[in-house]
């Protein structure tokens, strides 16, 4: 079974989840376990589960709650824990879908033999998303596939830190089987103007004092493979038209050279200007503004696909565990709700240093929302006593009731398109709407 076909597991009592992960473990079946219906809700409806296993009475919520407010055509097949009293509520489960229910104390074998059962015959379903799960990256990703064999340029828009490279790199990958040549990144406002020529165009031995040896540059090095030029907006005007001149006949003359050497590659040019103002301004060549900007992909910041910080915030905590050999730490429902509340102006990237931060920080496998945005002396979040009032939970409430709304609000109350905003299915925002006493008739008289 893939990583991305986990077990859910939804248990409260601490005896009875320790004991089930510590078998799933010894069976190979990787899992993750929550304690309240509110954290498994979450869960299941951002990632891909191959199975969920969930007891009907759980704190603060049914497990019947749970598997009707998730989409049927998503939802994974489920197995309901219950007591000899709920044997008539596991029925009707059976009767609207779910697969089977076992009524405690239950034999632990016979259950594992279900489990690989149900593993086994879980559908493969369609690939894990690579950039996002939001409809915006899911299109972009669409995109790249269609792009795979294509040899035209491409110019990736989009505010700083929203992961302009990563979608450049995916292109060079996709190509791979057409292009084999090496992946050359250049930030073009990362070297400095006297050096760049050097660095883009090589030279040969000798073109100046202190060039001992020929050096190839950066487009040679790309030859058969992907040119990045990041930050292509901070160009100086001489190389660019340089650039324009490669890109026309599909050679480069190193510093000092005679001849020319052909060269073949992909461009993928990404900048946060507006280029056709510059263009406007005399800042940047038209002619060379429009061989880049063949196919345009824009990036949305981060904040305009909510649904994909948590799907980030679950995959950087991955990597960033592995990188420092520690295990990798799981966010509290409360600091998942955090950080979709939070404003991102450095989108994913400030995403990547908050969670770096964190775990540099943080104590133990589990982060909560103050070990992501731990509060500034003196500031507003604070009693003048230096006492938060009220606890994080309830914080935690007021803001997502505040977001709902707002969301609500933008989108006149039609709940369909406040759901896809919100990332979540019209069945959720209802009985998040009937929890917090949300009519959608009086929102715009909300305060």
């Amino acid at each position: 079974m893939s990583a991305t076909n986990k077990i859910c597991l939804v248990e409260d009592d601490e005896l009875l989840g320790e004991t089930l992960c510590e078998r799933f473990r010894i069976e190979g079946l990787p899992a993750d376990w929550f304690k309240t219906g509110r954290e498994a809700l979450l869960a299941l409806e951002r990632r891909r589960y191959a199975l969920a296993i969930c007891d009907l009475r759980l704190p603060d919520m049914s497990g019947a709650a749970i598997f009707e407010a998730l989409d049927a055509a998503k939802r994974p097949p489920f197995v309901f824990m219950t007591g000899f009293g709920s044997i008539d509520e596991a029925v009707g489960l059976l009767k609207a879908g779910a697969v089977d229910f076992v009524t405690k104390p239950f034999d632990l074998d016979q259950l594992m033999a279900r489990v690989h059962g149900f593993c086994a015959a879980a559908p493969a379903g369609r690939d894990e998303p690579l950039l996002g799960i939001s409809p915006s990256m899911r299109k972009i990703e669409a995109l790249t596939d269609r792009l795979a064999e294509s040899v035209e340029s491409v110019l990736i828009s989009g505010e700083s830190g929203v992961g302009k490279e990563v979608i450049a790199a995916l292109l060079h990958r996709k190509g791979g089987k057409h292009r084999t040549g090496e992946w050359v990144a250049v930030n073009c406002a990362g070297i400095p103007e006297a050096l760049i020529e050097a660095e883009l165009f090589g030279y040969v031995r000798g073109a100046f004092t202190g060039a001992a040896r020929a050096h190839r540059g950066l487009i040679e090095q790309a030859n058969g493979g992907t040119l990045f030029l990041d930050e292509i907006g901070d160009m100086p005007l001489g190389m660019q038209s340089r650039l324009l001149r490669v890109l026309q006949e599909r050679k480069v003359t190193r510093i000092g050279a005679e001849s020319a050497t052909p060269v073949d590659f992909r461009l993928v040019c990404a900048t946060h200007r507006d280029l056709p103002a510059m263009v406007r301004a005399g800042l940047f060549r038209e002619d060379l503004y429009y061989r880049i900007n063949v196919i345009t992909v824009a990036a949305p910041p981060l904040r305009e696909r909510r649904e994909d910080i948590v799907w980030l915030a679950d995959r950087m905590l991955a990597e960033l565990g592995s990188s420092n050999t520690r295990p990798s730490c799981r966010l509290t429902l409360e600091a998942q709700q955090a950080l979709f509340t939070h404003g991102w102006p450095g989108n994913v990237r400030e995403l990547n240093h908050v969670l770096r931060r964190a775990l540099a920080l943080g104590a133990g496998p589990v982060l909560q929302a103050a070990d992501l945005f731990p509060a500034a002396p003196g500031s507003a979040a604070q009693s003048p006593a230096g006492r938060v009032g009220g606890s994080l939970n309830e914080h935690m409430e007021t803001a997502e009731r505040a977001f709902v709304i707002a969301v609500l609000r933008e989108h006149k109350g039609l709940v369909t398109e406040a759901a896809t905003r919100l990332g979540i299915s019209r069945k959720t925002l209802w009985e998040k709407m009937r929890r917090y006493g949300i009519d959608r008739q009086d929102h715009r008289a909300e305060v």
